[in-house]
């Protein structure tokens, strides 16, 4: 079935005579933007991409088509397809299933340094979930009554508005990254992801 997001995407401008029939594809996480892998895809890999609505490359290794996961079920849904400016590079963006490489990570690229600083929190603040409570300010509120963190998101909010109202732009900025470190606190301690926040206001810009 075709991808009712990918109508924007224009196979015609795709030069594969260009590129030899074989195009670089860059695969993107659609929520955080993080780059997950590239693979190359031909036009039979590009049709069943588009039909299946998992990403399907073709495996230079292999010299057939392979759909990403078919043997660890770690498959890319597809979100979009893009096109760039010369007609020889796709840029997919996917919904992983799953780690991506083969190594059992996200990615397939050890780009931590170049995260989106809050995708970087949220997995900072994850891995203090097993940590014992006395070892930091974050394990102790993971481990502590959910009332506590509740009501620390509560606090920095009201913060947050009154610095907001009385003009106070370096007080915004303090109580507005405490609001932000709280409320990744609160989503870790509740199970419920960053990217899943992230969606939810993607659906809505929608």
């Amino acid at each position: 079935m075709s991808n009712p997001n990918s109508m924007e995407f224009d196979v015609q401008r795709i030069d594969w005579a260009k590129m030899d029939n074989l195009v670089p594809t860059v695969v993107q996480h659609h929520h955080s933007g993080r780059v997950l892998m590239v693979g190359y895809m031909n036009d039979a890999a590009l049709s069943k991409t588009l039909e299946t609505g998992q990403v399907t490359f073709f495996s230079r290794s292999k010299q057939r088509l392979w759909t990403k996961g078919e043997s660890s079920g770690n498959v890319l849904k597809l979100i979009t397809l893009g096109n760039d400016c010369d007609g020889d590079a796709i840029l997919v963006q996917a919904d992983p299933i799953g780690p991506t490489c083969h190594l059992g990570v996200e990615s397939c690229f050890d780009d931590s340094a170049n995260q989106p600083f809050l995708a970087k929190l949220a997995a900072v603040v994850a891995a203090r979930r097993d940590a014992p409570a006395d070892s930091s300010y974050t394990a102790s509120l993971l481990k502590g009554n959910p009332r506590r963190v509740a009501q620390k998101v509560g606090e920095e909010g009201v913060e947050v508005a009154l610095a907001a109202a009385t003009n106070d732009r370096e007080n915004l900025i303090d109580e507005a990254a405490d609001l932000l470190y709280h409320l990744t606190v609160l989503l870790e301690q509740q199970q419920v992801p960053m990217n899943e926040v992230v969606a939810k206001l993607a659906e809505r810009h929608k």
